[in-house]
């Protein structure tokens, strides 16, 4: 379930589970930390992509989003309602991974203060329109979809989007995505990733934190 891998004490809404908390996850569904875990849904992979998202942050490499999602995969292959049985394993997590693509607000300041970060905010036209992160880009995560295959749009397509955005495509960019509660954020994380960008951040506490902090904003023109 979705909640369970999102921190619903936090008071942003966003943030990561414990350490704990991910690793019970892991163990219960019976995986080890050698596995190979392809994570979809039925929503555009936009929950599975936070699933992956977090799994990364504490340190399991070998993790992988469905291109697509369960609907746009019964349209060509089987599918079963049969249960598979679990052995649970003992997953030891203790703390974030070394390189966990996460940073926080005051990250976010400085790289608002100091420039040379492309800040991209992956929420729809009307929130990004009412207010947003000073000197943010709009990026829609549902903008990297196909409609059509339900899956993520080619190659060729997004770099075309980037490009029309005026978002570099110098695959070591260093950029950091924000959206409301580091949902959709994580979909547009997984893609960037996929096509080869190398500093691709996450601000945890996303717009709710920001907001919280009586962050400055700015509105669309």
């Amino acid at each position: 379930p979705f909640d369970s891998y999102r921190d619903a004490a936090s008071t942003a809404p966003g943030t990561l589970p414990s350490p704990a908390a991910v690793g019970d996850l892991l163990g219960e569904a019976g995986v080890g930390s050698d596995d190979t875990i392809v994570a979809y849904d039925d929503t555009h992979g936009v929950f599975a992509a936070r699933f992956v998202l977090t799994a990364l942050a504490y340190g399991h490499e070998d993790v992988k989003l469905l291109d697509g999602d369960f609907s746009s995969w019964r349209q060509e292959y089987e599918t079963t309602d049969e249960v598979p049985p679990v052995e649970p394993t003992d997953y030891v997590i203790n703390t974030l991974a070394d390189d966990a693509p996460i940073v926080d607000r005051e990250a976010v300041e400085a790289a608002i203060d100091s420039g040379g970060t492309t800040l991209l905010d992956t929420r729809n036209e009307e929130e990004y329109e009412q207010r947003h992160l000073p000197g943010a880009i709009r990026l829609d995560w549902m903008e990297l979809v196909d409609e059509e295959t339900r899956g993520v749009k080619s190659g060729d397509a997004v770099e075309t989007l980037l490009a029309d955005r005026g978002i570099p495509t110098d695959r070591e960019t260093p950029m950091i995505l924000y959206c409301n509660t580091s949902r959709r954020l994580s979909h547009t994380f997984v893609v960037l990733r996929s096509l080869g960008f190398t500093d691709v951040a996450v601000y945890e506490g996303s717009m709710t934190e920001w907001l919280d902090a009586d962050g400055a904003t700015e509105a669309a023109d």
